[in-house]
Order: C-alpha cells, then structure tokens, then sequence
C-alpha cells in the first residue's frame, strides 16, 4: 500500500475509515505523507524529506502494537489517509510515563472527523498502559489542530516564542498536555 496525493480525492474519501495498527507496508505511504507536510507546512519542523530506509531505522521501529509507544493508521479503501503517534516525550528515565502525541491527515482527510477517530482510539489504546500524561507541541496557528486536541481535553499550559524557524521565519509552538487512564 502506498500513499499517492492524488489518490484520494476529496469526493472520494470513505465514509467508514479503519482504524488499526501500522503495518510494514506502510511504511512508503506514512513517510509519503510526513514528507509532504515536511515540504509544505510549519506543522512539522523537520526541514529535508525522509528516505523509507531512514524513516523506517528512525521513527517506525520503536512503535508496537502494545505499550506506550503506538502508530495508529487510517485506512479508506486501501489507502493510507493518516496517522496517530504516542512517543517518547523525554529521553530521561522519569518522564516514561509521558508520551508525546500527534495526528497526521492527507489533505482530503482534514474535517472529516479522521482525525478524532485516530485520537480516540490511540487514547483507548494508551488507557491500559503506565501512561499519565500526554503532550502535544503545536506550530501556531493552527486552529483545526488546537480544536481536536481541546476536544480530546487537551489544555494549553505553555508557549514557546519563536522557537523554530522554517521558510524564512520564526515560529511560535503552544504546548498541550492532558491527562491518561486513571
């Protein structure tokens, strides 16, 4: 399976979208779709495109299917239109009950409620887990995203000035933080 941006067109996305764990075929349409936001978007601030090998060594082999470290996908039709993360939040030992969290939508996607999907059932998924806290970094502004982060209870408790650059300027991240399970 792989991710084409051409390949779900608005009027086609499906209505019923599955939710369910990454699989390694994946991997091609989930680094395709990081890229695009990488190219196009301060929503990330990685600033060169991936490599499926580099993706895949990096960021894809520390997820499972269990535990506090998830990659959820969104699947319409065979294809990929998305995906939910928990990951490490810190690398110091104290803050491994803290995950850090993130939604990434195909264009087409976006205000479907794809989105949400993604988030309730990677917030299902992490209920079970030793988790307490989850925190979410968004480049400002992005209101669709600070929507569905509030939706999820979510709560704004920083906010970092200027803290990266990307295309020429400075830009603002306001930190998210809820609390999981219990």
């Amino acid at each position: 399976m792989s991710y084409d941006p051409d390949a779900v067109p608005e009027a086609n996305l499906p209505m019923n979208t599955l939710i369910r764990d990454f699989r390694l075929a994946d991997t091609t349409a989930l680094t395709e779709l990081y890229n695009q936001y990488i190219a196009e978007t301060t929503i990330t601030f990685d600033l060169h495109p991936y490599t499926v090998e580099q993706r895949q060594a990096s960021w894809m082999s520390h997820y499972s299917a269990t535990g506090r470290y998830r990659l959820l996908v969104a699947e319409g039709d065979g294809q990929v239109v998305g995906y939910a993360t928990s990951s490490k939040f810190r690398t110091k030992a104290a803050y491994d009950t803290s995950v850090e969290t993130s939604v990434y939508l195909h264009p087409a996607a976006q205000g479907k409620g794809i989105g949400s999907q993604l988030y309730s059932a990677l917030f299902e998924a992490l209920a079970s887990e030793d988790v307490h806290r989850a925190y979410a970094g968004i480049t400002l502004p992005n209101e669709p995203s600070i929507a569905v982060h509030q939706k999820f209870g979510f709560e704004q408790v920083g906010l970092f000035r200027e803290v990266g650059r990307k295309f020429g300027r400075y830009w603002d991240v306001a930190w998210y933080e809820r609390r999981v399970g219990e």
